[in-house]
């Protein structure tokens, strides 16, 4: 698997995971400590509705122009965001109007960025499912050390360092995709909109993927998008230490994904996804640390297998010339939901008590993973051949 291209390809994605990880922790403490929690709360706002708002576009021009051309545009955009934030910090108090400005075009760099990935697997990896995982798995490294990172500099180094480093690690990114040598599509001539219809026609061809994304958007709304809200005002303190143990277990769940094979992948994903009970269930619960920790274990093994699984399914099943546009839909309805949640996070519990709520969260859990399994194109699903790797050329 570590040819010359993954090679290059998994030093980019790591690295630019790593700068994705950074930049919330670097907001909320650097911006917050001049325009206090609403203006932190604005500035990721307007990030998240950037990215969603072209992320189809994206799928679109990774189509037309090629992933990883898309990819090295979206870092080269980002590399001047943060490096215009970093500057901007020298005089100790950026205007707000530019944070808006710079975090609304970060945020399109991301949407540009993020449907380019399933594009690029196949055509970097000749065993798509142990590239998903050793992917999965340095996402969750990323995902530990990211956040941790970020705290640590911006109290040691302040926040000027914190934002050139994080336009760094979008500069070796880039380096590290100029490195990569892939075929270059040549698509028929079309508009956007042809594209886009393509696209959604594609998606909505594929009874498995769009039933999937439809029971994605409720959990989304339901579980994922209200529990980090949630979860850490109950957890507090010790809040970091469950996270870590949730991102140790992504670790186990990517190694378990390397190995295992199912002869159904979606209905193996459906079935260790029960495994994410214990993730809202232990906190719901208050459970003593150790018990929150081995609940957030066994979630991070059960949503590391699915999303391995779910990953390489989209990259086998769905033809190369069209596998960008179709991933920016998927993507798009699965981050829709988790938006909506998040939203929803503060005046639900008003109504209702947050434990209550993640005790309902635990058992919506239980019921996706069942409606995955009833859904028969779900439980059906074989693993394909992957699609042919193109000859390695420059572009």
């Amino acid at each position: 698997m570590w040819t010359r291209n993954f090679t290059f390809y998994f030093g980019a994605r790591t690295v630019s995971l790593l700068g994705d990880a950074m930049m919330p922790v670097a907001a909320a403490l650097a911006v917050g400590q001049v325009y206090g929690i609403a203006g932190v709360g604005y500035v990721l706002a307007v990030w998240t509705a950037s990215a969603v708002l072209v992320m189809l576009f994206g799928g679109v021009f990774a189509d037309r122009f090629g992933a990883r051309t898309i990819m090295i545009a979206a870092d080269v955009l980002r590399i001047f965001t943060q490096g215009v934030v970093a500057f901007a910090f020298l005089d100790g108090a950026p205007p707000y109007p530019l944070l808006l400005a710079t975090a609304f075009l970060s945020g399109i760099g991301a949407g540009l960025f993020e449907p380019c990935v399933n594009g690029m697997v196949p055509l970097v990896a000749r065993d798509p499912q142990r590239a998903n995982a050793t992917l999965k798995i340095a996402e969750a490294i990323t995902q530990l050390a990211g956040p941790a990172l970020a705290g640590i500099l911006v109290l040691a180094a302040g926040p000027v360092f914190v934002y050139a480093l994080d336009a760094g690690t979008f500069l070796v990114s880039v380096v590290c995709l100029l490195l990569v040598r892939v075929a270059v599509p040549r698509p028929e001539p079309a508009n956007v909109l042809s594209d886009l219809r393509r696209g959604w026609h594609e998606f909505k061809a594929r009874s498995w993927m769009w039933s999937v994304i439809l029971v994605w958007v409720f959990w989304g709304v339901l579980v994922i998008g209200p529990y980090v809200p949630l979860s850490s005002q109950i957890i507090g303190p010790d809040y970091g230490w469950v996270m870590a143990a949730l991102g140790s277990g992504t670790v186990v769940g990517g190694l378990v994904a390397i190995r295992l094979r199912p002869r159904r992948p979606l209905a193996a994903g459906a079935i260790a996804l029960t495994g994410y009970t214990a993730v809202p269930l232990t906190v719901a619960l208050g459970l003593p640390l150790p018990a929150l920790m081995a609940g957030h274990v066994l979630g991070g093994v059960a949503l590391a297998f699915w999303s391995v699984m779910w990953s390489t399914s989209v990259q086998t099943q769905v033809a190369p010339d069209v596998l960008n546009r179709v991933s920016a839909y998927q993507v798009a309805g699965s981050v829709a939901g988790m938006a909506v949640g998040q939203a929803l996070a503060g005046p639900a519990a008003l109504v209702i008590e947050p434990r209550t709520f993640l005790l309902g969260s635990a058992v919506v859990t239980m019921a996706v993973a069942a409606a995955l399994l009833l859904i028969r194109p779900v439980r059906a699903l074989t693993p394909a051949a992957p699609h042919p790797e193109p000859e390695p050329i420059a572009s």
